[in-house]
């Protein structure tokens, strides 16, 4: 999507987002298996003590935020952010279940953090910076609420071609019409790739120590089938696309990702798909 218009942007994304966070929380489980390598890069990045100030930011379920909130025991506390109010419905449903009471959740624009400057001792926010309309305004905005000396750690994802488990939905749609090009200078998925890009960021915004790693992912799925599921859950773009043409050309495209699949089968038929995310680092 083009943020030619980036309020129409923002209302689009909040949007897909809102109508994605019922899907969102049935999948926790798989969510939680793929980041892993990522949500512990982060975490030790921060290296959280006990009493901290945490926020978390674009925070969806919150599979990151929860388990801060753990470490900064006792006495701190994680404020859990997103800008999608069902998103932060399932994130409290999620700390209720697992009994964390250290925590807070409230609405919160990462380009526009109604926090005030100095407050945090560290920031976190995987994978929804990049999809932000300005994220340079995010990058200021996390800068801005961080203490003197604060960390920030968060994530985004590295080049598309490193990332096929996400892109191999969208190329289809795209070779049969039903979606146009992705565009290169519009937020999404890889607007903060390659590496360097997200490091200018970040020295603009004012972090220092600043570091940027790459991190690789695989998402296993036990079939096509199982993966088709999993990323109609996920994915509100794809799932808004079939539900809006006729049966027969839903089953034509469920049929072309099955082939672009096949590639990633393994001996046992699952579906074994590589990721690569970008991790970063900096002080305030």
């Amino acid at each position: 999507m083009s943020a030619a218009d980036p309020n129409e942007y923002r209302r689009a994304a909040c949007d897909q987002w809102s109508r994605s966070a019922d899907g969102w929380g049935k999948r926790i489980g798989d969510i939680q298996d793929w980041a892993t390598p990522v949500t512990r890069w982060m975490l030790d990045a921060l290296a959280l003590q006990p009493g901290e100030t945490v926020v978390e930011l674009a925070a969806g379920p919150a599979d990151i935020g929860l388990v801060a909130a753990e470490l900064v025991q006792p006495g701190g506390r994680v404020l859990i952010s997103d800008f999608a109010d069902e998103m932060l419905d399932v994130a409290r449903a999620r700390a209720a279940d697992l009994n964390i009471e250290n925590v807070e959740f409230r609405r919160l624009d990462l380009e526009s953090i109604e926090i005030g400057a100095g407050l945090v001792d560290a920031a976190l926010a995987r994978w929804g910076l990049m999809l932000v309309a300005d994220p340079e305004a995010g990058g200021r905005e996390l800068r801005r609420i961080l203490r003197p000396g604060g960390r920030l750690a968060l994530a985004v994802w590295d080049e598309p071609e490193e990332n096929p488990w996400a892109t191999i939905p969208t190329q289809e749609l795209i070779e049969r019409g039903l979606v146009p090009p992705r565009d290169p200078a519009g937020p999404g998925m890889f607007a903060l790739a390659p590496a360097d890009k997200l490091r200018n960021l970040l020295e603009e915004a004012g972090f220092t120590d600043v570091e940027v790693e790459a991190v690789g992912l695989v998402r296993r799925q036990a079939s096509a089938e199982e993966y088709l599921d999993v990323t109609l859950d996920l994915s509100r773009p794809l799932a808004d696309v079939m539900a809006r043409i006729d049966p027969e050309q839903a089953a034509a495209v469920r049929e072309g990702i099955k082939a672009r699949l096949a590639p990633y089968r393994d001996a046992d038929g699952a579906i074994v798909l590589p990721a690569r995310s970008l991790v970063a680092s900096a002080s305030a």
